[in-house]
């Protein structure tokens, strides 16, 4: 599809899946002594100043529910660990968003509590994204809205050398795509191989994609979709920056033009429309067919244990203020980055913006990093996997050794 028009109406935009220091697990408690009439939130937006549309969306939810909401925001990190701090303090606040692989770090030390125990119904919300949030068979929290990955390309470079974007459907045709690209004398595609949280994140959708399972990185599979981006690096098809792109060099990358195709996120919608040359978005491939499933970004709203359950009431209708699908379409749209979670919020969304039907698919096959029950040891996994990546792109070992290398250490970690 064309992109010509910011697709988002809102002008914010932002970047996806920072880091996450996970602290070590502490014990529940919850504030005490407070005002009945002012509920506390914490969000990782800090970009979002007081007199702006997100503040004062906030503030509304409050106004819903008879209360005043006193809003503190913080960096992703620092929301986390404080997070952490606060239950050991007694001194959690009513609600909290939370950047989603984090859920199943407070969830696992007592101090969250769960979707049931506050009354809210989550039967709604698309069970790909819930899953982030479930641990042990127990829901906490529910997904606000939800980023995910896709592969934008440049139509100019793609026209030039003869490169129909439908026609890539599996590795083989997207790197036969690679090889035309570069063959004219451009750029082929540019991906974040960083060693952080940012490289594991861009690296899921094609360990995925071959069908590979986070609880066994050395399979072949791992091995396939590794030696995937090592061979596209020696046959110059990606350039030897992407061992320390971070998704935002590795966009900066794409806006000179140069490239025929970059990996990136649903908050680069309104950046691409206002490119210097027509762009596009296809599904980031399955190794032999298919769309990948790519991991999910995005916060849950959760409520921690508070001392004082009278105040649960008040806190689920401050939360259903901002999850029903007139509240998903108002996040998508306040934050220009979102999908809503749910299939009437993305329908409503579509109503009024039919252009981002690729991002809602994309959603919609998209996977939570600490599903299938990882919680706690997603982290150490995910620290494995971006140093084979990382050993394997420098060539200080082969991607079947950086990946054996890789699940002795996470197996060594997660024990």
């Amino acid at each position: 599809m064309q992109a010509r028009k910011p697709l988002f109406k809102a002008a914010a935009a932002g970047v996806a899946c920072a880091a996450l220091a996970f602290a070590t697990a502490c014990s529940s408690g919850g504030t005490t002594d407070q005002d009945a009439e002012t509920f506390t939130w914490w969000d990782p937006y800090p970009q979002h100043a007081e007199d702006s549309d997100w503040a004062k969306r906030v503030a509304a939810c409050g106004d819903a529910a008879g209360v005043t909401i006193e809003r503190t925001p913080f960096d992703t990190t620092a929301l986390t660990n404080q997070a952490l701090l606060s239950a050991q303090e007694g001194t959690s606040p009513d609600v909290i968003l939370l950047d989603n692989p984090a859920v199943s770090t407070l969830a696992d030390t007592g101090m969250l509590t769960t979707v049931d125990e506050l009354g809210l119904d989550v039967s709604g919300v698309d069970e790909n994204l819930l899953a982030a949030g479930v641990v042990d068979d127990k829901t906490y929290g529910i997904p606000v809205g939800a980023n995910t990955l896709a592969l934008y390309y440049n139509a100019d470079v793609l026209t030039a050398a003869g490169v129909d974007p439908a026609s890539v459907t599996d590795w083989a045709t997207l790197t036969d795509a690679l090889a035309k690209v570069t063959g004219n004398g451009a750029k082929g595609i540019t991906f974040a191989g960083i060693g952080t949280e940012e490289g594991s994140f861009q690296f899921l959708p094609w360990f995925w994609g071959a069908g590979a399972d986070l609880k066994q990185l050395d399979s072949p599979e791992a091995v396939a979709a590794l030696e995937l981006w090592t061979g596209w690096l020696d046959a110059g098809y990606a350039p030897d920056s992407v061992i320390t792109n971070s998704q935002n060099t590795t966009w900066e990358e794409f806006l000179t033009g140069e490239y025929g195709f970059a990996v990136n996120g649903t908050w680069q919608v309104n950046s691409a429309a206002e490119a210097g040359f027509a762009t596009g978005v296809v599904p980031l491939p399955a190794q032999n067919g298919g769309t990948a499933p790519a991991p999910t970004g995005g916060e849950f709203i959760v409520a921690p244990v508070q001392a004082d359950t009278e105040r649960y009431d008040t806190t689920r209708q401050i939360v259903e203020c901002m999850t029903t699908p007139e509240g998903f379409v108002e996040t998508a749209t306040t934050f220009a980055y979102y999908i809503p979670p749910t299939a009437d919020g993305q329908t409503a969304l579509l109503e009024a913006q039919p252009e981002l039907q690729p991002w809602v698919d994309a959603v919609r096959g998209a996977k939570g990093r600490t599903s299938d029950n990882l919680g706690t040891d997603y982290p150490m996994i995910s620290e494995a996997l971006w140093t084979a990546v990382q050993n394997a792109l420098s060539g200080s070992a082969t991607p079947a050794d950086a990946l054996a290398q890789a699940q002795t250490d996470a197996a060594a970690a997660t024990e």
